[in-house]
């Protein structure tokens, strides 16, 4: 791991701002690019070969969408723990994403003017499931439950195949407890492609969400001109604020796992404490010898792993805010105090009892969180991306009255006389029909 002296905050921001820009090239882009043209020409033809070529696997354009034998098939592949597992946190999930959700329609009443806000969900939305080299059911749920919970009619999953041609038994299963029935053997790019602008055999959605790789997040940004997205939800990232109280193997132990994910995956900890940097330092390099991800985790830390040490508590926020990590974990003295200081992080976890890996997968709060910087505008996967706001607007006679001279003086102001005129002679119609009354 990068070790970084940050008693100078500004030259650190830059050292951590390379880290995160290394992964970022123009011939990343065009190659991506050239997947997405490639998929929009040929459709279906297009995503056989790139599933042949990344995922070495040979379809046809009757296998790309998983069957209901399969999805049985997948059942007797899985342990019933595991079926609990999946519907305790679609459960949690469930509550969470209504109660958010109840909070959203409001009527306001101001001076003759009744304004009521409601939700409409979107018609047809796709959710990416990364696959590969692991599997991720979780994600499944958390991707699709905040849409079942608003109200979307038409979900789509695609996840790319293993070597075999199918897809994992337990996303399977998780798709199946959510009753999608609209599954495609379809990953990477080729996959936001076809779920962009269609396929033979993939209908166009109305918004993409879900994380992925490098690949799959350039792609969204790319297909983002022409369909919605959540955000470029790409390689995990987990910053640990620590001080001289925290417990430096469970450090090691949560940035050991976030590693996991990927050799991209991002990991730091900055303290303010130079013995507890050389405490977990040592903890995470026998961690991570012993991890079965082992190549992974080695390769994440050694590309993308830090250690920045700051002079003061303020400095740990202002690295912490400039560099707006994917996960905060705060294993500080008195972390309540630095929660409302954090502003750009998508999920903080306070606290040694609040690891990144419990809110991925029982916490209740969504795991499909901004990377990349995109924490300084966008929050966490919910509810309500997967609807839009609608304005119902009535206005009564009396609030029409109160209001028209200053749509007057504002028409006049801008030029835009017609806007005056559609007002006025609403009055003057019904002041004209209660003369003739």
């Amino acid at each position: 791991m990068k070790i970084i002296d940050a008693s100078d905050i500004a030259a650190a921001k830059q050292e951590l701002l390379k880290i995160r820009l290394q992964r970022r090239n123009s011939e990343l882009e065009a190659y991506v690019k050239e997947i997405i043209r490639k998929v929009q020409t040929e459709g279906d033809a297009a995503l056989i070969e790139f599933t042949k070529k990344f995922d070495k696997v040979s379809l046809n354009a009757e296998s790309l969408k998983v069957s209901r034998q399969e999805i049985n098939e997948a059942y007797t592949r899985v342990t019933k723990d595991q079926i609990r597992a999946l519907e305790s946190i679609k459960k949690r999930l469930e509550a969470v994403e209504r109660r958010l959700l109840g909070r959203v329609s409001v009527t306001v009443k101001i001076g003759g003017v009744q304004i009521d806000f409601c939700i409409r969900p979107l018609q047809r939305v796709g959710c990416y499931v990364p696959g590969g080299k692991a599997a991720y059911p979780s994600t499944l749920l958390m991707t699709v439950v905040p849409a079942l919970v608003a109200g979307v009619s038409n979900i789509v999953v695609c996840s790319p195949p293993d070597r075999s041609g199918s897809l994992n038994s337990l996303t399977l299963v998780a798709a199946d407890i959510c009753g999608v029935n609209e599954i495609y053997k379809v990953g990477g790019p080729q996959a936001i492609a076809a779920m962009a602008y269609g396929t033979e055999t993939i209908k166009p959605v109305n918004k993409i969400v879900g994380p992925g790789n490098i690949y799959v997040a350039t792609a969204k940004v790319l297909v983002s001109r022409d369909v919605a997205i959540d955000f470029p939800a790409g390689p995990s990232e987990l910053l640990v604020l620590a001080d001289e109280t925290a417990n430096p193997r469970y450090i090691a132990l949560d940035i050991c796992a976030q590693a996991e994910h990927g050799p991209d995956s991002i990991v730091g900890l900055i303290t303010t404490s130079r013995s507890l940097a050389k405490k977990a330092l040592l903890d995470i390099e026998n961690i991570s010898k012993s991890t079965p991800r082992r190549e992974i985790v080695a390769k994440a830390l050694l590309d993308n792993g830090f250690i920045a040490v700051c002079k003061t508590l303020d400095g740990m926020v202002e690295l912490t805010n400039s560099f707006a990590p994917e996960h905060v974990e705060l294993m500080l003295k008195n972390p309540e105090k630095v929660v409302d200081r954090i502003f750009t992080a998508g999920i903080i976890l306070v606290g040694p009892y609040s690891p990144a890996s419990l809110s991925d997968y029982h916490g209740g709060t969504n795991h499909v969180l901004p990377t990349g910087g995109y924490g300084k505008f966008f929050s966490a996967l919910s509810c309500l991306d997967f609807v839009k706001r609608v304005a119902v607007f009535k206005c009564s006679r009396n609030g029409l009255l109160k209001a028209i001279e200053h749509v007057k003086s504002l028409s006049e102001a801008e030029n835009l006389p017609g806007h005056f005129k559609a007002v006025k002679e609403r009055i003057n119609v019904e002041k004209s029909s209660l003369e003739v009354g």
